[in-house]
């Protein structure tokens, strides 16, 4: 009986398994540059405004009889005028007025306006840039000394925790299909799908659609943390390597993270179908809100 006991007791005293360093690691390390991306200059912290342009010329600068009219600190009365046409935007400053572009400076410029190809322009503190969505023209602000920078203190994350990198298989859809998206702003946009991912959790079965990303995968996905411990939307997570139809591969649970929208009101961020909705609480990746934000 005694012996028993002491087995017992034995048993109880065995620790758990340590999660590997060198996994945890390079979690913690992809976070910190999460992290430091979210700072950056014209990073999400600094957005001072998005601003939807009309077809001809726009007006821009601090005065109210501006079209475009940028928050007080950002510039002049009058800075200058950004003129729309098709598969075109033209920015013209007021005369003795410089803007820069990598350090070059310059009176008036076509923007890029892909996603690949994507000019910021700079004005001191204020920085713009122009972006093309369903052929309206937005005009995206930043203020690289906002407040809201300044007072930023982290994001804020699950501890990594190796049960949630599991075991998944991809399964690729037929070529050319696509699954509609809808943004914060209820906007509806068809997105091509690569396929499915399918895990279990606690002895269940889930599947996430999973969006073409170049050379991976993106998936938007929302789980029953979603409002409490989590960002209300749903939450994003990437496969940096598209598998083979059919491959298992690991899926990192501990990677998923907050949209643009968690940080900032001026982002159009894209919301998870309905099939990406989990009844199962994911406690890993990035939790809501953060340590300080304003």
């Amino acid at each position: 009986m005694r012996f028993a006991i002491l087995l017992a007791c034995a048993a109880l005293a065995v620790p758990a398994l340590a999660a590997d360093p060198a996994y945890v690691k390079s979690v913690e390390d992809w976070r910190a540059r999460a992290d430091q991306g979210l700072r950056r200059d014209n990073g999400w912290l600094t957005l001072a405004g998005r601003y939807v342009m009309k077809p001809g010329v726009n007006t821009f600068g601090t005065g109210a009889d501006n079209d475009i009219v940028f928050p007080p600190g950002l510039g002049p009365s009058r800075m200058g005028t950004v003129t729309v046409e098709p598969g075109r935007v033209f920015v013209k400053l007021e005369p003795g007025l410089t803007m820069e572009k990598e350090g070059i400076p310059m009176t008036d410029k076509v923007m890029g306006t892909s996603l690949e190809n994507r000019d910021w322009v700079s004005m001191g503190r204020a920085a713009f840039h122009v972006i093309e969505r369903d052929g309206k023209y937005i005009l995206r602000l930043a203020d690289n000394e906002s407040e809201v920078r300044k007072r930023f203190g982290g994001r804020v994350w699950y501890d990594v925790n190796e049960k949630f990198l599991v075991p998944a298989k991809f399964v690729a859809y037929p070529p050319g299909r696509k699954i509609p998206i809808v943004n914060v702003l209820d906007e509806v946009s068809d997105e091509p799908v690569a396929g499915y991912v399918e895990f279990t959790l606690g002895g269940k079965p889930y599947r996430l659609d999973a969006l073409d990303d170049d050379d991976g995968l993106f998936i938007i996905m929302k789980d029953a943390t979603s409002g409490a411990t989590t960002y209300g939307s749903g939450r994003f997570l990437a496969v940096e390597k598209k598998p083979k139809d059919g491959e298992t591969f690991k899926l990192d649970l501990n990677r998923a993270y907050n949209p643009p929208c968690a940080f900032s009101e001026f982002t159009t961020c894209p919301l998870p179908p309905k099939q990406n909705v989990l009844k199962v609480k994911i406690e890993a990746g990035e939790r809501y809100p953060p340590r300080k934000m304003g």
